[in-house]
């Protein structure tokens, strides 16, 4: 791989003894990476199952290496939402972060939706996950992402980020901002970030993640935390950013990052040659590095605390509607389906109708929430694919157990019909204890619901 030579010339300037180390890195293999859905499946169950061996990785918990060839798109376990393919060193961010159990998260920049699902993970379905992206058609990736993953508790919105921070000003626990950024991190990953390099683009970069940043700002209640991650080396974008977002802004705190991976920030006098506003009030040897020597493609990460009493703004909820005219519908195709009890609101949109968090703030006319429950067909509603990824697999009232290598399975994700011994009705077709879609069981047979969409070709 051909490095651009003002590329070097900076890394050497920035890296000073580590330079070497670092152009050492990029002639080792590219390192993928799987991070397990703990929420679907055990840690030990899933292993048994994957085709190749893992090596865990230091950057998060359920994080590992994958030095083997694999294609996910085919693999039942990926279609049944058990496993993301993510950059090792990518997963540290949400690990910082350290969302919570009944925390309102933030990813403010989302799509594709890594940190998204990873940050569901952690929380299951309590708080809330508000996940946004501000390009369409990325969009539609995060929120195919986040489905197979099964996430119930969500926001998904495609807004800039200042009309999300504004309307949810000091609402959510944690932010995490993964800014858009020159992706010097991505280059043997995205060969595209290599040719589309330029010293232009990094101050475009630079200036953009100030203006998310200052946005990301508003939305942190006091006491809460907000993490700011790149996916680049550039000072400019890294240690830069963090000391021009403190100095605009005295109501928050830069706090260390305790880690036993990648190296501490680059301080205020190795950054000046770059940054050459930097005065050294900041330390910024606090935040952390991750370069290629450290096993991983590259990241930045910054930890910071929005000081104050810790109590969150109080947008008003979402409004329960009066009568809906197929929540009880909705509230009987649910019990047929599953065992549990549905928690929170069967709202109708236009032909679909979800099943909403409870205490929702009120999103409309920023973002879609919730979980999709069916689909309204004439008179009669039918479920959606999302509810069975969002629901566990001993949840499931009918289900259809199959093995890894079983031909059905393979013949199911393809769209077709299977044989099925289960009582008629919804039954849910799993993997290894995992949902992976359903159908309708009769006459000893399961006629295929797998979304088109997603169907092996």
């Amino acid at each position: 791989m051909e490095l651009p030579s003002l590329f070097q010339q900076r890394m050497q300037t920035l890296l000073e003894d580590e330079y070497e180390a670092f152009l050492a890195a990029y002639g080792s293999p590219l390192r993928r990476g799987v991070r397990i859905n703990t929420g679907k499946i055990k840690t030990e169950e899933f292993l048994s199952l994957f085709p190749h061996p893992l090596v865990a990785s230091p950057f998060a918990p359920d994080s590992y290496y994958l030095d083997a060839p694999h294609k996910a798109g085919s693999d039942p376990l990926h279609h049944a939402g058990a496993y993301y393919m993510q950059e090792p060193s990518a997963a540290s961010a949400v690990a910082v972060l350290a969302p919570q159990p009944g925390d309102r998260v933030l990813d403010l920049c989302a799509a594709p939706g890594g940190k998204s699902t990873q940050i569901a993970t952690t929380t299951g379905d309590s708080g809330l996950l508000w996940s946004n992206e501000y390009v369409a058609a990325r969009t539609r990736i995060l929120q195919q992402n986040l489905e197979r993953w099964g996430v119930r508790n969500q926001v998904v919105s495609n807004r800039d980020t200042a009309a999300v921070c504004d309307a949810m000003e000091s609402y959510f626990d944690k932010v995490l901002v993964d800014a858009p950024c020159s992706g010097e991190g991505m280059f043997r990953k995205e060969p595209l970030a290599l040719t589309e390099w330029c010293m232009d683009n990094i101050a475009l970069c630079a200036a953009r993640q100030d203006e998310i940043l200052n946005n990301a700002a508003k939305a942190v209640r006091p006491g809460g935390r907000l993490v700011y991650s790149t996916c680049t080396f550039a000072p400019e974008e890294n240690e830069g950013a963090v000391v021009r977002f403190l100095k605009a802004h005295p109501n928050f705190e830069l706090l260390p990052i305790e880690a036993d991976w990648g190296c501490a920030g680059f301080s205020a006098d190795r950054i000046r040659p770059f940054c050459p506003e930097v005065d050294g009030d900041v330390d910024t040897t606090r935040c952390r590095r991750i370069l290629p020597q450290h096993g991983g493609e590259g990241h930045f990460i910054a930890l910071f605390r929005r000081t104050g009493d810790a109590y969150g703004g109080k947008p008003p909820l979402y409004p329960s509607p009066t009568k809906d005219p197929h929540a009880a519908a909705a509230a009987e195709l649910y019990r047929d389906c599953f065992t549990d009890e549905p928690e929170g609101l069967f709202v109708t949109f236009g032909d679909q109708v979800r099943l909403l968090p409870r205490d929702l703030p009120d999103c409309r006319g920023l973002g879609v929430a919730g979980v999709a429950i069916a689909t309204v067909c004439k008179n009669r509603l039918e479920p959606c694919h999302s509810i069975f990824a969002a629901s566990q697999a001993a949840d499931c009232r009918r289900r259809l157990e199959l093995s890894y290598d079983s031909p059905l399975l393979t013949a199911f994700l393809h769209g077709e019909e299977i044989p099925c011994d289960t009582e008629k009705g919804w039954t849910a077709v799993c993997v290894g204890g995992v949902t992976v879609g359903f159908g309708k069981a009769g006459s000893g047979k399961l006629k295929n619901r797998y979304p088109k969409g997603l169907r092996l070709l």
